[in-house]
């Protein structure tokens, strides 16, 4: 059960970390940390070669830590395709996030359902391959009938717990998107 609690929960994380990276009303490094540079040849997030701050609500800043690399974090902002118009100033990239339309609140909308969607798949999945492994045990004479149905439950317990905390945390997202 530990280890079903440890997969679980990564999945879970994963959600998280997708939800932080959508913007909702206020600009957050989250929102490009993980685009990919090409660093000298190698595909690197961008938390990796530059210091990104928000000093205000609208802008973003990434000051690099190798000047050479400032064309290189423009053009994978624009290929990222994020909505994002980069800005190179003397040894930084400035953005300035611009406001969210409606439609583009829709889209966004559709992505963190899709997001908690396959987060769940997710622990079906895990929740699956567990029951397949007890089953095998059970067969195997390792875990008893009794055993076996009271871990069940508490799996099944367990994935229906998780699944409505997903349900939960993309209302919320939802809510925050949409009411601003």
């Amino acid at each position: 059960m530990e280890e079903l609690k440890a997969h679980m929960d990564k999945s879970i994380t994963n959600f998280e970390h997708e939800l932080m990276k959508l913007r909702t009303g206020r600009a957050t490094p989250a929102m490009i940390e993980d685009v990919k540079v090409d660093y000298y040849g190698a595909p690197t997030p961008l938390k990796h070669v530059a210091h990104i701050s928000a000093p205000e609500a609208d802008s973003l800043v990434i000051k690099p830590f190798d000047k050479g690399q400032l064309q290189a974090i423009q053009k994978a902002i624009q290929i990222a395709n994020l909505g994002f118009n980069p800005i190179v100033e003397s040894d930084l990239v400035r953005i300035k996030v611009p406001r969210l339309t409606e439609e583009r609140r829709r889209e966004l909308s559709k992505h963190i359902k899709e997001k908690g969607e396959e987060s769940k798949v997710a622990l079906r999945n895990i929740r699956r391959d567990m029951k397949e492994r007890m089953e095998k045990e059970k067969k195997a004479g390792t875990i008893a009938e009794d055993d076996f149905n009271h871990l069940m439950k508490e799996m099944d317990k367990m994935t229906h717990d998780l699944t409505a905390k997903i349900d939960q945390m993309a209302q919320t997202k939802e809510k925050q998107l949409m009411s601003m």
